[in-house]
């Protein structure tokens, strides 16, 4: 089958890397996440990806203990390498070309970003690990994301999440609730869905990025999206 997307922006949460954890790395949830990397990779997609780092710290979790927000985020920042470091070894180790960005310098450990240089990697079947969010404080990876992806070109931005799309409620609080097969910018803009923070929705809006929301463990789901498939949610 055709694909419909060559280039992809795959963001998940490091909370999806600690399986039935309350903490850190699960190495059977590594592999399982690297797998599907690998089949993306097997159909010829370029991938990069931005993971966080909350399966490690928060910078909100150690506010009040006086420690500043700004501080508190670097450190978070620094938690998403920690992720990105984990996530390139088992990516090597299934047969596949990977490398570490980071928005922070860590010399000896990962590299600097150029766009034009990782749009050349991923043309030659790399898998490129962005870390450290955008370098700032006050933003999310999920603005990471959404910034990653329109710099390198990436035909679209996919978001994993716990569950299968973006609902009209919170699925497991209401089973009543629906899934929006597609929304707008604005829609989720003015509904206030929290699925991704507003600026990295309104980044993607001013920039033409669509979004795509789905189930990272759901079988087959980041291949079917690739292919032109109804999966997840799709604001554009």
């Amino acid at each position: 089958m055709a694909l419909q997307y060559k280039r992809i922006l795959l963001k998940f949460s490091g909370e999806a890397l600690m399986g039935q954890g309350e903490f850190g790395l699960d190495a059977e949830t590594l592999r399982n996440v690297v797998s599907q990397v690998k089949s993306l990779r097997d159909l010829g997609v370029q991938v990069g990806i931005v993971v966080g780092g909350g399966n490690i710290l928060r910078g909100a979790q150690i506010q009040g203990a006086g420690i500043q927000r700004t501080t508190g985020d670097h450190m978070g920042m620094m938690a998403t390498v920690i992720n990105a470091l984990a996530l390139r070894d088992v990516i090597e180790s299934m047969g596949m070309r990977s490398q570490v960005l980071s928005a922070m310098a860590i010399e000896g450990i990962s590299s600097g970003f150029n766009a034009n240089q990782v749009k050349k990697q991923l043309e030659e079947g790399e898998v490129i690990v962005f870390a450290a969010g955008t370098g700032s404080p006050f933003f999310t990876t999920d603005t990471a994301a959404a910034l990653r992806g329109i710099e390198i070109d990436a035909d679209i931005v996919l978001k994993a999440t716990k569950v299968d799309g973006i609902y009209t409620a919170d699925p497991v609080k209401d089973p009543s609730a629906t899934r929006y097969q597609s929304l707008s910018y604005e829609e989720v803009i003015q509904k206030n869905l929290q699925v991704m923070d507003q600026t990295a929705f309104v980044l993607c809006r001013d920039h033409k990025m669509p979004i795509r929301v789905f189930d990272m463990f759901k079988d087959n789901a980041v291949v079917r999206i690739v292919q032109g498939e109804d999966e997840g949610t799709l604001v554009s």
